[in-house]
């Protein structure tokens, strides 16, 4: 015997489903599905099962952009090869890193006693 499915829960289905078609954008698929952004988010903070959908939803659009990606590559799209070396070549050397600039965390004052400056080389 099936569980019958609640208006609730054919809006979390269609709601999964306009994710998919609006490439993960929420504000598109809630105006679809005619609900509220914030029932989205709250059925995210209060149904596991519902949030693994949307992660996995998540992962279909990362698929799409990498697929994308890989079409400008092919191209011979220069920046996209650069983008996709900065990023998935890192550990074959393909990577820039930002310089590092460190600050002090106290001011350093250097003081010499008076004679040392008037031309006494010797040090004590």
């Amino acid at each position: 015997m099936s569980k019958k499915l609640t208006k609730t829960d054919i809006n979390k289905n269609a709601m999964i489903e306009a994710l998919k078609k609006t490439l993960g954008l929420v504000s598109h698929a809630a105006k679809k599905v005619g609900i509220a952004r914030e029932t989205h988010y709250d059925w995210l903070r209060n149904d596991e099962e519902y949030r693994k959908k949307c992660e996995a939803v998540g992962e279909l659009v990362i698929d799409y952009a990498e697929s994308s990606l890989f079409k400008q590559i092919h191209k011979g799209n220069p920046a996209a090869t650069i983008f996709f070396l900065k990023t998935r070549g890192k550990k074959r050397g393909y990577h820039e890193e930002a310089p590092q600039i460190v600050a002090p965390k106290h001011e350093i004052i250097l003081t010499y006693e008076k004679e040392k400056l008037n031309g006494d080389n010797n040090i004590k």
